[in-house]
């Protein structure tokens, strides 16, 4: 489907921004420049915010000054969902790999990952592998796919890295662009597949997705039939598997690109062998101290994605979840099981250099749930270090927790917000679980050791 990523701009920076001189350009400009169809593959572009141009990452304080949102920088998350300290104590994911799946990948990732963790004062990781087992195709920046795709590539590396940086990395990439419905979904699989047969890692990140609708016909029974018995394999390995829910709420796409006129919800997120990462506009200030979140909703196209599978009987862990609960659900699988920040109006940066005119190459918003399933898998690696051993399927857990009515200690519960956009009803966000942003976002320090303390 969509890739699950949000380019937000409104403005563009020129490096001469970070003198205090801020240049306004036309967004509409800025995108033409980045590629021709460079919307089309991109969850609900609004253009392109280059926020500079320079390799400088632009602060926290200058953007809201200027442009009056956060870019939250590495350290800033961090520290607003609890992570610091598990850092600070040596959990930084050592003797962990964390695999990464996308289509085409990004010609720069290397130089741009270096240049990203040296803007922030991160370590480059102890490895980082690119690997294209099924082949790959030359990257023409005026393919809107592949330029699409080379900026979720480098969402996933840079920012799973910057949550695990003692973390190995290991990103897969396709020939074939997964759009929607069945195709690009062999590939990704096959790659998974060789990761497991390699023995490449035990977290897996997935930060793409199909209408589950788009696979109902023999050809996608068949993509949910293969996915799933990787899934079960993989939970018997002890690797976990994450995925973004999707941003557009519980409205999402055919596979013409026409809103399905109920509510649907995206695959592999749905699979009951997945942990599925929604939405949240994460509220902290230049510090990193968290204030607030809301369900991430525009109110108008985009938000994060949740709803009821149609495809998945209700998981064992989902019974203990309270009867209203389970009316909605009526024997399905509900998702999202975890959030995070992804509003493109709280966003984070990325750092890309592939376009070939400089000037368009530097720091930029960018928000979306792929936002979630890297960071996730970043945590994960914490988590297993801290516990010694992988923690494979993690669903388990997460619902073992939220039963013992401790879940506060866990997560930050999101209590307020719709996730319906589109014209298509919605499910609000309400105190404990629910159909827009699961259990909530994590609260680090307490949810990781306790599950490190898990056999």
């Amino acid at each position: 489907m969509r890739i699950s990523i949000v380019v937000h701009m409104i403005f563009a920076f020129l490096a001469s921004v970070l003198s205090s001189q801020a240049q306004i350009s036309h967004p509409s400009q800025r995108a033409r420049s980045a590629g021709p169809d460079v919307i089309s593959r991109v969850t609900k572009v609004k253009g392109l915010k280059l926020v500079a141009s320079s390799s400088q990452a632009p602060p926290d304080g200058l953007c809201r000054s200027v442009v009056g949102v956060p870019c939250y920088s590495p350290q800033e998350i961090r520290n607003a969902y609890g992570l610091t300290p598990i850092l600070m104590a040596g959990y930084t994911g050592i003797g962990q790999t964390i695999i990464i799946i996308d289509s085409f990948g990004s010609p720069t990732i290397a130089q741009d990952l270096q240049t990203f963790d040296a803007d922030y004062g991160l370590p480059d990781p102890p490895s980082f592998t690119v690997l294209a087992p099924l082949g790959a195709v030359p990257f023409d920046p005026t393919n809107g796919d592949q330029v699409g795709w080379a900026f979720e590539t480098t969402l996933d590396v840079e920012w799973a890295h910057a949550m695990a940086p003692g973390a190995d990395i290991v990103l897969l990439t396709s020939p074939v662009a997964e759009t929607e419905g069945v195709q690009g979904m062999p590939e990704f699989l096959a790659l998974e597949t060789y990761a497991l047969d390699h023995k490449l890692g035990k977290i897996i990140s997935q930060s793409w997705g199909a209408t589950e609708n788009t696979l109902f016909d023999p050809a996608g029974q068949k993509v949910f039939s293969d996915f799933e018995s990787f899934y079960q394999r993989a939970a018997k390995e002890k690797v976990t598997v994450l995925a973004s829910s999707g941003d557009f709420g519980s409205s999402n796409p055919d596979v013409n690109g026409n809103f399905y006129p109920f509510p649907t919800v995206d695959f592999p997120a749905s699979s009951p062998f997945v942990t599925a990462v929604g939405g949240t506009s994460l509220f902290a200030d230049t510090s990193g101290k968290y204030l607030f979140e809301v369900t991430w909703n525009d109110h108008f196209s985009v938000a994060g994605g949740g709803g009821v599978s149609q495809q998945f009987s209700e998981p064992r862990y989902q019974a203990s979840l309270p009867a209203p609960v389970q009316k909605i659900l009526n024997g399905h699988r509900g998702i999202p099981d975890v959030a995070y920040n992804a509003d493109g109006n709280t966003p984070i940066l990325v750092y890309i250099g592939f376009f070939p005119d400089p000037n368009n190459n530097g720091y930029y918003f960018i928000g979306g749930t792929s936002e979630g399933s890297p960071q996730w898998a970043g945590i994960v690696a914490d988590a297993n270090q801290l516990a010694r051993h992988p923690l494979g399927f993690l669903n388990p857990k997460l619902y073992a927790l939220g039963a013992t009515g401790e879940v506060s200690e866990f997560f930050h519960d999101i209590k307020f917000g719709s996730n319906a956009v589109n014209g298509v009803s919605g499910y609000d966000a309400t105190p404990g679980w629910d159909l827009t942003t699961g259990w909530g976002t994590p609260k680090l320090e307490k949810l990781v050791r306790e599950l490190g303390a898990q056999e």
